[in-house]
């Protein structure tokens, strides 16, 4: 590394943005985050024994960087996915796991219902989908803690009346014997469905209970399989909460404390970012609570509700993003009605602007 290159790392500022990291020609090879720019960057110029092998390998073949420099953390996660996505750096692609999108598809129209991972959903084929879902492992893991979990991993595929190996082991509940067994492996799979709409949360009480039990019996391998399947269905069930919140195609207005005396305003629809600035706290209230109408008025209504259509693959990473940020502790939002568009309703628009004002003055949001 120059002595320029290094001065350029030196002279970074301590603020949110992101890094793309060049090869000798110019070519970007990596992109990156931070909420505090030099610091991140500087951890690629140190010895350290922690860097992974893809990391040193980036390490040995960067040049050169450049940086964005974004208001918020917030700002720098909805860039870096972008850029990545427009971009394709072969050391984003290298560094993350191998992740094929993945859908679970449940059969409703047959005598027994079956859970499957697929990659494409096909439209009123009689299954119910629930996805997409960014990492084939965690659907393998979950869909495999479930039928154990639930007694429905029968190793018979064709249930002729024969019972299959797992009904000995005690992880198939005789499905394959049919009769009685039959109604209860589709109520088990009916409560699956009820857990991934949030509305049962039995199933993870039950993993909890049997990861307990293997820990007093001293049996560590099996309790460390349960965690791993809890681990793997909450990532269903996060997901499935992120999607829902997604389609719902909410007016959202949020603000973050940037410092003492600028917040930042942002107007978000679905995965997109309508409108973004920042004001000073040194307006009066008023004036102040005006401004933001009028962009929240303006943009909603230019960007008019319209049928819930399902989350793509290609909005999946943006939509967890804002979710993760509307439900951290570094911003304030509200969601605002279509209804409240129309100019008889915009008191409540008012009302709803105050009160985010008012979170921002009382809490200990920094910005820093």
């Amino acid at each position: 590394m120059k002595i320029y290159q290094l001065e350029k790392v030196k002279n970074l500022p301590l603020s949110p943005g992101v890094y793309l990291m060049k090869e000798s020609l110019g070519q970007i090879i990596y992109v990156g985050k931070a909420k505090n720019l030099k610091n991140r960057v500087q951890s690629y110029f140190r010895q350290s024994k922690s860097h992974s092998p893809k990391v040193k390998k980036l390490i040995k073949h960067l040049k050169d960087f450049d940086f964005i420099l974004t208001d918020t953390e917030f700002e720098a996660f909805l860039l870096e996915c972008k850029l990545i996505k427009d971009l394709k750096p072969i050391y984003n692609r290298m560094m993350k796991s191998p992740k094929s999108f993945a859908y679970i598809g449940i059969t409703m129209e047959e005598e027994y219902r079956t859970i499957e991972m697929t990659y494409s959903p096909i439209e009123n084929d009689g299954k119910l989908y629930f996805g997409p879902f960014p990492s084939k492992n965690n659907v393998e893991k979950a869909i495999q803690g479930v039928k154990e979990c639930y007694k429905i991993n029968c190793s018979n595929p064709y249930k002729k009346g024969t019972a299959c190996l797992n009904v000995s082991l005690g992880l198939c509940n005789g499905i394959c014997l049919g009769g009685s067994a039959i109604q209860q492996y589709n109520e088990r799979i009916d409560k699956f469905i009820a857990f991934l709409n949030g509305t049962d949360m039995w199933l993870l009480e039950e993993m909890r209970q049997m990861m307990l039990t293997a820990s007093e019996k001293y049996d560590f391998e099996a309790a460390s399989k349960y965690r791993d399947y809890i681990k793997a269905v909450n990532s269903l069930l996060y997901k499935e909460k992120v999607i829902e919140f997604t389609e719902e195609n909410n007016n959202i207005t949020v603000i973050e404390k940037l410092n003492d005396s600028t917040i930042k305003l942002f107007l978000i629809k679905r995965t997109k970012v309508l409108f973004s600035r920042s004001y000073s706290l040194e307006n009066h209230i008023v004036q102040l609570a005006e401004m933001i109408k009028t962009n929240i008025t303006t943009y909603f209504k230019n960007n008019k509700d319209h049928p819930s259509i399902d989350v793509s693959r290609n909005e999946i990473d943006e939509a967890q993003i804002i979710f993760s940020y509307l439900n951290s502790n570094n911003c304030s939002y509200v969601l605002i009605p279509e209804k409240w568009l129309d100019l008889e309703n915009h008191s409540n628009i008012d009302l709803a602007i105050y009160k985010l004002l008012g979170n921002i003055k009382d809490s200990s949001i920094s910005g820093e």
